[in-house]
């Protein structure tokens, strides 16, 4: 598939519907068009921001979380399901990919969810964040590593990784060595507070120089109302304020525009697709740089469920005669991983 050279992207900064679900959607899916109708044809959103991110969990003690937390699992993304059926048409109508971090419900689970529909509308991917981070375990289960894979869409490859999975090097190197074009990052916004951003500005642009590919980064935003709804004590709510770096970087670790730090917004930059192979012309990580006889990555990307089952294969039913003994060599056991 030929990559176009020029590729117009765009990252949304926005405030989540904290009271409806099928709110936060209707926001994600005018988004889309409207970034379709200025000529995107990528779309990136913050990390778990279908229904929300769980702010909750970042200021209050685990014995005190169960309402909220059970109101996620409520409002939580079925995968696939209307959620997803309602962003892949917006993404059909707008031609283009986007990427949506979600809350997603696995029957008795809640995931950290990053998907991926391509221009059609399909969806391409879906991964889960590996390691919740901290306060985050007390919410979403852990991913496994059949996420970490890089998708050929009609812009270029894509990969994604949620939060600090940007600070796990080898999971970085993961998507390098798949030969990532764009890479798309999401952090959830309105946490911390400046030091967030500043550690966020100096992630993005690293993995932009080793990996030699774009990045398109998305974070949340809070209002001081939404703050205020989720806790109203003051010392909790300057801990849910700042840390909002919605940015685009190019291969050469410079900013395609201007960053989005405060308020609702969206960037859209045209990403020069040469300025990878620029940028891989000098130093390729995972090409002419690396020295694979010395420093090699192993990756499990195999899936890993729960269940494995094996069945006994379908047997005639043997003759009465010979009903007390069957062959060994006639069992032939089939594994099938669920």
């Amino acid at each position: 598939m030929t990559t176009p050279r020029i590729v117009r992207v765009a990252a949304v900064q926005m405030a989540p519907d904290l009271e409806s679900a099928d709110g936060t959607v209707d926001k994600v899916c005018r988004a889309i068009l409207e970034a379709g109708e200025k000529g995107a044809r990528m779309v990136v959103f913050p990390e778990t921001f279908v229904p929300y991110y769980p702010y909750f969990s970042f200021i209050q003690p685990a014995v005190t979380m169960g309402a909220a937390h059970l109101e996620l699992y409520e409002r939580a993304v079925t995968v696939p399901g209307p959620v997803t059926l309602a962003v892949g048409e917006a993404a059909r109508r707008a031609g283009a990919v986007v990427v949506l971090g979600v809350n997603e419900r696995d029957h008795g689970s809640l995931y950290n969810t990053q998907l991926i529909f391509d221009e059609t509308g399909a969806l391409v991917l879906k991964r889960r964040k590996i390691t919740p981070t901290y306060h985050e375990r007390m919410v979403w289960g852990q991913g496994d590593g059949s996420g970490l894979k890089v998708v050929e869409t009609g812009i270029g490859r894509i990969g994604a990784l949620a939060c600090w999975e940007h600070y796990n090097p080898l999971a970085r190197y993961t998507l390098m060595a798949q030969h990532e074009e764009i890479h798309a990052a999401q952090f959830p916004g309105s946490m911390v507070g400046q030091i967030f951003a500043d550690q966020m500005a100096v992630t993005i642009r690293h993995h932009a120089l080793e990996s030699g590919c774009f990045v398109v980064n998305a974070t949340g935003w809070l209002t001081d109302a939404q703050i205020e709804s989720i806790t109203p004590d003051p010392a909790m709510q300057r801990a849910l304020r700042g840390g909002c770096h919605t940015a685009i970087v190019s291969p050469e670790g410079n900013y395609v525009c201007e960053p989005l730090t405060e308020g609702e917004g969206m960037l859209v930059a045209d990403l020069d697709m040469r300025l990878v192979t620029k940028r891989k012309r000098m130093m390729d990580s995972v090409g002419h740089y690396a020295r694979p006889e010395l420093l090699s990555l192993h990756a499990d990307l195999a899936p890993k469920p729960a269940l494995h089952t094996q069945l006994a294969a379908s047997l005639p039913f043997p003759s009465q005669a010979g009903a007390d003994h069957v062959d060994d060599d006639r069992i032939a056991p089939a594994t099938a991983d669920l």
